[in-house]
């Protein structure tokens, strides 16, 4: 079985980085402990191995399709599916009364990487099916929860989101998915969405779909939009299932992630079509926000979890494969001798260490913002509205910045192949494929670019910004203990202090009402504050690894942390310094991409 993930990185970043048994102090977790969990990641691991990873590459050659009327997919979905209700793994983070596991989120999303890791198309199925179930839970009346979610939670019944539209795109304020009161307590539901992610397949009985609409009379844009569950089947008072003129249009056929069925819905088309009301009207946007921002940090954990995959491929081929000689002291190569493996080679290890510092950065800061959530639902009662602070800064980044830079690591792993990395004998052409998704999933780069510039860092008078900043200090403090990692103190210091810099610069166009300015690269300050935030996490792991070193506490061998040191030595000689780069545009004069009155570009 090839590697496609560490084990050893995982518990790393959960018990030494992050020291997640704080939380199991907490009342809410209390029932959870340190064999427990690590009995959790060896028997996902387990099944990861024998059903996911065997399956990963037969399900991207025989993908999901559309055949007479129906969604055909691989019978292993039919199989997660089972498992995922079986062992809870559905509603693992529920309440216990809800029945749930009680599972820190933090966990959730370790145990969610081994997954993504072995098959990045199947964690999908189940993760919309708990995300579903859990704004029913949150949102809806007890009667809706008694009728949906314990089926849903069983895997008998899966869940999707339907937002998009084929007119409105990302734009949810055009949407015109109708909604019309029946005066029964339900709504007669018309229209159409597009690109829903396990929208229907014959391994699951029902689908329970939340739907955003817009009630007739409902005030114009996002204000006016409400939420539904609309199921494809629904129940009679005998229990029995009939249709609720919910049709499955057709299946997307996709570069990439072909194992996961995206379907075209068509609500209402006979005009019997039944949705019921979930949270206030004219609020649903405000509650499938709950869903997509627990779906957007699910993307940048997919993606990383993808990239790492590519990562541990590329590194065992580059083990393998002699190519070349190295070039000795005296600047020539000795013919006479045996090729060398080409992990020898500079540029090899390069490209090897660029991926190894994307994909561990990206898990670090994945799990942070999985931490966060937990603690601003039930750590210090003093805190709480710091954590929510700081996950709401976070998300964006750590959704976009494993989907962007997750595919220039497997670009680089494709590199490292040459040739065979384009060819369907190895499996970087497929993560390649697969990872490009993830940029467009829940909000573009540019959408997550916009709402971390226009909305989360200037939120609250930049409130979550001086937590961060507090948080990046106190890294500092700590790596500047070791003559060894000050250098790199520093840089990140001088890192976040050029990132201030810029947003001073970019705050006087917001101030002034220039807001289009402000925003128009938007996308580069994201590129600038991810590194920024990549090199804070490293840092953080750097000193961790240091500590362990100097203490003898070597749990995964010396060289694990060792290598730890080296990756973050590599991130901040390579990676960071591209924020000068990013700075010199964003204060740049010139304003190339605004619309202006009687330009002729692009006429």
């Amino acid at each position: 079985m090839s590697q496609y993930m560490s084990l050893d990185n995982l518990k790393f970043l959960l018990y030494d980085v992050f020291g997640v048994e704080d939380l199991f102090k907490l009342d809410h977790y209390n029932e959870y402990d340190k064999d427990g969990v690590d009995i959790l990641l060896e028997s996902t691991k387990t099944f990861a191995d024998q059903k996911m990873y065997t399956t990963f590459k037969e399900m991207d050659e025989d993908p999901a399709r559309y055949e007479d009327g129906k969604i055909i997919v691989h019978p292993v979905v039919g199989e997660y599916m089972k498992f995922c209700g079986e062992n809870g793994g559905i509603g693992s983070t529920f309440a216990y009364d809800k029945g749930g596991m009680q599972m820190p989120h933090v966990i959730f999303s370790a145990l969610s990487h081994i997954t993504e890791s072995a098959n990045n198309s199947l964690p999908g199925y189940s993760g919309l099916t708990g995300g579903a179930a859990n704004l029913i839970v949150t949102f809806g009346e007890e009667s809706l929860y008694e009728k949906y979610v314990p089926k849903m939670l069983s895997g008998q019944w899966a869940g999707t989101m339907c937002l998009t539209e084929p007119n409105a795109g990302s734009s949810l304020s055009d949407i015109t998915t109708s909604a019309k009161p029946n005066g029964d307590g339900s709504y007669s539901i018309q229209g159409q969405k597009i690109f829903i992610s396990g929208g229907d397949h014959e391994y699951c009985e029902n689908f329970i779909h939340l739907v955003l609409a817009r009630i007739e009379g409902a005030p114009a844009g996002t204000k006016g939009i409400s939420l539904f569950v609309v199921p494809k089947l629904r129940e009679l008072e005998d229990g029995t299932l009939e249709a609720n003129d919910v049709i499955t249009a057709g299946d997307f056929q996709k570069m990439g992630q072909r194992g996961y069925c995206t379907t075209h819905l068509s609500f209402g088309e006979n005009s019997d079509c039944r949705g019921w009301l979930v949270g206030p009207p004219n609020k649903g946007l405000k509650c499938m926000f709950q869903m997509m921002n627990g779906a957007r940090i699910d993307v940048g954990l997919t993606a990383a979890s993808t990239a790492t995959a590519a990562y541990y491929a590329s590194l065992q081929y580059a083990k393998e494969r002699p190519q070349g000689r190295r070039i000795s002291s005296g600047g020539k190569k000795d013919v006479s001798s045996e090729p060398t493996l080409i992990i020898n080679h500079p540029d090899v290890r390069r490209m090897l260490l660029l991926q190894k510092s994307v994909i561990e950065g990206s898990l670090s800061l994945l799990l942070e913002a999985s931490y966060y959530y937990d603690l601003s639902l039930h750590g210090n009662e003093d805190e709480r509205e710091k954590y929510h602070d700081l996950l709401e800064l976070l998300t964006p980044i750590a959704k976009t910045y494993p989907s962007e830079m997750g595919r220039v690591a497997i670009s680089n792993g494709l590199q490292i192949f040459g040739g065979y990395g384009f060819c369907t004998d190895f499996p970087l052409e497929q993560y390649y494929r697969d990872v490009r998704i993830m940029a467009l999933y829940e909000g573009t780069t540019g959408i997550q670019s916009l709402d971390l510039l226009g909305r989360k860092v200037p939120m609250k008078n930049g409130q979550a910004m001086k937590f961060l900043t507090l948080a990046i200090i106190d890294s500092i403090k700590n790596a500047s203990k070791y003559d060894e990692l000050i250098p790199y103190a520093e840089a990140l210091k001088a890192g976040s202090k050029k990132l201030e810099e810029v947003l001073t610069h970019l705050l006087q166009y917001a101030m002034s009402g220039n807001h289009e300015r402000y925003i128009a690269d938007a996308s580069i300050f994201m590129e600038m504050m991810s590194n920024v935030v990549l090199a804070w996490q490293w840092l953080k792991m750097g000193t961790v690894a240091k500590t362990q070193l100097i203490t003898g506490n070597v749990t995964f061998g010396t060289e694990f942390y060792e290598e730890k040191i080296h990756t973050m030595k590599y991130f901040f000689k390579y990676e960071l310094p591209k924020i000068n780069g990013h700075a010199e545009t964003l204060m740049h004069q010139d304003t190339l991409t605004i619309v202006e009155e009687n330009e002729k570009i692009f006429a």
